[in-house]
């Protein structure tokens, strides 16, 4: 079976088998597959009708998501064969980031399905209003902002990279001095690299983008895309944390623009709990589950 590299040119056969059916997580989008390129070796190949993509690295090689298409048992022999060409423990061959609705078919061919994380759900009105006692602190910092610092709220443009990377690196000391955690910090180093491959291919990937300067410097932005007809995901927010209250200023402005869509997906936590708690604290109405699957021990 040959594997072909994923490119941009590729954008349209991957359009046509993840719009097959509406996806709820973040990860069913060629935004959010492409922009790890510099992390994997990203390969794919359509086999049985489904479309089937892999990640590689010096570890090892998984599928990255479910094969895009009708469910056919026959596709998952022959991509575990693959991914064991390539993996010398067989324990790592495996599918990622698979939907609640698609478990009971897994289980059902004899596969274990591990919970792996949530997606976060949140109703734009909600994001949009800041309504209520719950969302008290959240407008308590969006005012402050708004009252302390003389701002401008603008669309990114192609020219403001090189500013968008160096306010990430400024972010990322500042999160790393809070939370000395290596996972974290490696996921850290992992972001610059999806984001400069953001950058560089933003308008190829129909990104969506905003920035904040203040005192004519970028103090925040934030990028994200369509995810399905009623969902927008924000996929990446970044701010100088010594601006209080600009990060809730930029998230609901961002959302007062959204209005094609009901609902902001504001994707995972990395399995993180300062993450969660951020997360949290904007009052998702839905967590959304993804599994990994792996073959059961008498396969």
């Amino acid at each position: 079976m040959k594997l072909s590299k994923i490119s941009l040119k590729d954008k349209e056969i991957f359009l046509r088998y993840l719009n097959l059916t509406s996806h709820e997580l973040s990860v069913y989008a060629f935004e959010n597959i492409y922009i790890w390129s510099s992390l994997f070796d990203i390969q794919w190949a359509i086999i049985e009708d489904c479309l089937c993509i892999f990640f590689k690295d010096k570890i090892g090689c998984f599928l990255y998501l479910v094969p895009l298409g009708k469910n056919n048992p026959k596709v998952q022999g022959k991509t575990f064969e693959i991914m064991d060409r390539f993996n010398k423990n067989k324990d790592i061959s495996r599918i990622e980031n698979v939907e609640e609705n698609k478990i009971k078919f897994y289980r059902d061919l004899g596969f274990d399905c591990q919970m792996k994380s949530y997606d976060y759900l949140c109703l734009r009105s909600d994001l949009l209003n800041l309504a209520g006692e719950k969302f008290k602190s959240k407008r308590a910092c969006f005012n402050y902002f708004v009252k302390h610092y003389q701002f401008e709220y603008q669309p990114f443009s192609l020219e403001q990279s090189q500013d968008c990377l160096k306010l990430y690196r400024k972010w990322k000391g500042q999160r790393e001095a809070y939370l000395q955690d290596s996972f974290y910090q490696g996921m850290l180093k992992d972001n610059l690299k999806s984001l400069k491959v953001a950058l560089t291919s933003y308008k190829d990937l129909n990104l969506k983008g905003k920035v904040v300067k203040v005192a004519g410097e970028i103090k925040a932005f934030s990028f994200g895309y369509k995810l399905n007809s009623e969902t927008f995901c924000i996929l990446y927010e970044i701010t100088d944390l010594s601006l209080k209250g600009l990060a809730q200023f930029i998230f609901r402005e961002f959302c007062r623009e959204l209005a094609d869509y009901k609902y902001i997906n504001i994707m995972d936590d990395s399995g993180l709990e300062n993450l969660k708690k951020v997360k949290l604290s904007y009052h998702p109405i839905k967590l959304i589950p993804a599994y990994i699957v792996k073959r059961s021990s008498y396969f």
